[in-house]
Order: structure tokens, then sequence, then C-alpha cells
């Protein structure tokens, strides 16, 4: 399965988020839009320049000189401290945000992170998914960044460094030839700045120049480190999105709605979709939730929030989705429209710390029972393998008196028999009938009739 990649890099972060908190704080003045810079004591010569404003660039201020320097080359400029506090704090808001979107984050410094959007992207595209990213951390969080999104870590890093700033670049294969092999070799990933002037007198001046030399002259000259800068030239990286697999103390996920919904059907419709994801991912963790958080934007930007807790601690996706719903209902109010809808658990457990309860339906192990198959399917075929009732227009299905299918034995069958088995205990099926080398299958609630050319993967 290709993998899903994204890298998230905040625009100018030491002095975006000073910014950000200046005005927060009743700052009238917005030091982005203002020569500016971030650095040290200023009374000792030594002191550096971390960061600088879009204005404060057009007077030739670079990162790491001295602020003796940037003060000779534009007198007015104003000076701020460097406050770790409050880039830990922005850093930390940034990383709860897209942990709603994915479990696996790297982070790779204070001011940006991988993400493995693999198995995660719940019918969508990596693309949308950057784009919401994107929007949500200017709205919600006041700064800006650039997201690169490609099929693995090294290209979506190279995405990310295109223009800046506010912008979303991709990276992928076929785009190497024309977005990254006209690049100067200084700009390749990890490319130390000893080994440049190497390569130019080797002539290797363009990526493209580095991707095109023989592999073994420059393992003879680098050593290991020229074959991989080889690798990188043509874009080839297996390494994987480094996440600390800790426990967390809540799951959640929320949605930036394409156009404002009122009806109350469309809004479970996507909370369904919100909430196979959260428990997917709390079932992934071996924990179960005990109290369900609902959110809702209007148009207007105003946000309300209603938590319940549930009878027990549960990972069923029915239970909670249930929970979910009904806080839904007393939130909802006629020709309101939403733009952002969300779900989160909290109250975590693990397992086995779980003690039996008088409360527990008597079905709660065969719901556990449907949600395994449900994530194994995933887990071996893409997350968008096989949905819930409300994600496959299941109204639609059942207007059909008879389907009538067949599924070969074969090197799948067994997980078809699988998934299979999930629709009929979800009371989707109506018969299954089996009969020699091949099973037949039926959905629907009613006999009659008989609708022909219906493969499995389409009703899956």
């Amino acid at each position: 399965m290709e993998r899903q990649i994204l890298h998230v890099d905040v625009n100018n972060a030491f002095l975006s988020w000073t910014a950000v908190e200046m005005i927060k704080n009743g700052s009238k003045i917005d030091i982005r839009e203002i020569p500016a810079i971030i650095g040290g004591d200023e009374s000792k010569r030594s002191g550096i320049v971390l960061a600088k404003s879009p204005k404060a660039k057009e007077f030739g201020i670079k990162t790491a000189e001295t602020i003796y320097q940037a003060r000779i080359k534009c007198p007015n400029i104003k000076i701020y401290k460097s406050d770790y506090k409050v880039y830990k704090k922005y850093s930390d808001q940034l990383f709860k945000l897209l942990s709603e979107y994915t479990d696996k984050i790297e982070r790779f410094s204070i001011d940006e992170c991988f993400l493995d959007m693999t198995n995660y992207l719940m019918k969508r595209t990596l693309i949308e998914v950057a784009q919401e990213i994107h929007l949500r951390v200017k709205k919600e969080l006041g700064f800006t960044v650039n997201i690169g999104v490609a099929n693995n870590k090294l290209l979506a890093k190279m995405a990310s460094d295109f223009t800046k700033p506010d912008k979303i670049h991709t990276l992928y294969q076929k785009e190497i030839p024309t977005k990254m092999w006209p690049l100067s070799i200084s700009e390749l990933f990890m490319l130390g700045r000893r080994t440049v002037p190497k390569l130019q007198n080797m002539q290797i001046r363009k990526i493209g120049d580095l991707a095109k030399t023989n592999k073994s002259t420059l393992t003879k000259k680098f050593g290991k480190h020229g074959l991989q800068m080889w690798e990188y030239a043509n874009g080839i990286d297996n390494s994987e999105v480094k996440y600390l697999a800790e426990k967390p103390k809540g799951i959640g996920n929320s949605t930036t709605l394409p156009q404002n919904i009122t009806e109350l059907e469309k809004l479970e419709e996507i909370l369904l979709a919100l909430t196979e994801q959260v428990t997917y991912r709390l079932r992934k963790y071996k924990m179960k939730a005990k109290v369900v958080n609902v959110q809702l934007r209007t148009n207007d930007f105003i946000d309300t929030s209603h938590q319940e807790k549930l009878q027990y601690p549960t990972a069923s996706t029915k239970e909670i989705y249930q929970k979910a719903k009904n806080i839904l209902k007393k939130m909802y109010k006629p020709y309101t429209q939403i733009r952002l809808i969300g779900i989160r658990v909290e109250n975590l457990q693990e397992n086995d710390m779980q003690q039996t309860s008088l409360f527990e339906p008597k079905d709660d192990k065969r719901q556990e029972k449907l949600d395994k198959v449900v994530d194994e399917l995933k887990e071996k075929y893409g997350y968008n393998f096989i949905t819930r009732a409300g994600r496959m227009e299941i109204k639609e299905l059942k207007n059909k008196k008879y389907i009538y299918g067949q599924v070969r034995k074969g090197s799948r069958a067994k997980d078809f028999e699988l998934a299979i088995q999930w629709l009929l205990d979800c009371g989707l099926i109506h018969k299954v009938q089996r009969a020699g080398k091949n099973f037949d299958y039926s959905v629907g609630s009613e006999r009659g009739g008989k609708f022909e050319g219906k493969k499995p993967e389409s009703v899956l």
C-alpha cells in the first residue's frame, strides 16, 4: 500500500508565535507586518537574529547575523526577545490539532511535524486533508504553515520547502523531474555544506545532475553517504514516521464541511464517519472510553460542545455513535448552518483495567468481535475497504429487494467471508448459502426479485 505522508512546517515560527501571543495580550501591532526580529540581548554585540519578519528581510537582514549588523541595515528595527515557553505553548497547540487526524505524528523539530496519514484518510484524498489542516491552523491558531504532500518523508519535506509562506505543495514521484531536479543541489534535504562544493567540482550542480550520476561513482567518492545522496536525488526514502506510541488522554476528530449543513440527517452521517475513525484509533491503542463529547461550529464561528458519560467503558463504534448521535440531537437547532462537526472520546482506560459491569449488554462481546473483523480488513486492504452502513448509502441498498452475488474461494475469499459475516451480523444481509467452491449472498430485508451484476467489492 502506498504511504500517505504530510510535512507541516510553521512559517517563521518564532516571530509568528510571538506576534500571536502579543495580539492575544492586547497589542495593536502585528510584528509580522513591520521590520522586526527575534534575537538576544542587544547590549551584547554577539547577540544574533533568530527570526525576521518579511519587512526586515527587505532590508537585507539575515538569520544568524548579529543584531548589531541588523541595526546597521535598519536603524528602526524592532527587537523582541525569544521566549521558549511561548514557543512550546503554540507548538503543543499545533500538535494537538494534528493529533485529530492521525496517531502517527513525528515531531521533527519544535515547528515542524511529519504525519503518516496511511489508513487515516476516511475516503478523503491526502490533498483534501492538507487543505483542511492548512485552513484550521490559520483560523484556530492564528499563524500559517506550509504543507508538503507526498508518498514518503523526503518528498514531503522537500515539497514544504518550496515557495513560502502559507502554501501547500505536492511532490509525487512523477513530479520529481519538473519540481525537484531543476533545484540546486544545496536544496537537497540532508546534504551538508561541505559536500556541496565537492559535488560542484564534479560538475554536479543541480539535483537532477546528482540523480543521473552513476551510483558507483558516488559511493567511491563518498561511501554509503554517496548512495544515500543518489537515492534522495531520485526521491527514494523508506524511512518511517517515528512517533511515540504513548497512551492518549483523549482521541478526537473533526472536519470542516465543504459547505454549510442544516439537515440533522446529513450531520449524523458525517458524525458516523468521524466516530468510526475515532473508535478505530481507540481500539488500536487497546483502550476504552467512558465520555463522549460532540462539537459544532456555526457559519458565524460560534462553537458549542456537549459531553455525556457512557454507562460503561467501551470501544464499540455502535455504542459510541449511538451516544454521540443522542448528544447531537440535543444540540441541534433547525436551520442553523453548521460549518464544522467533531467528536472526542475521553476518560480513557486500558482494556485490562475494565471491571465487569452489570449494565453491560449481553452482545458487547459480539460487537467487539465485529469491530475486530472490520479493523483487520482495514489494516490489510486500507481504511476505505469496508465502511459502516451510514457511509454506504445503505438506504438505497435496502430499496433493492434482492441482491445476488458470489465469491470464489481464493487468496481473498476468507477476508470476503469475514466482511460478509459482518454485514450479516449487522442485519444488512438476508441470506448466505454455500455451494461447493463458492458461496452466494443476498442483501436486503425482503425476498423476491433479483438484481444482477453487483460484485462483492461494490457491496463492501
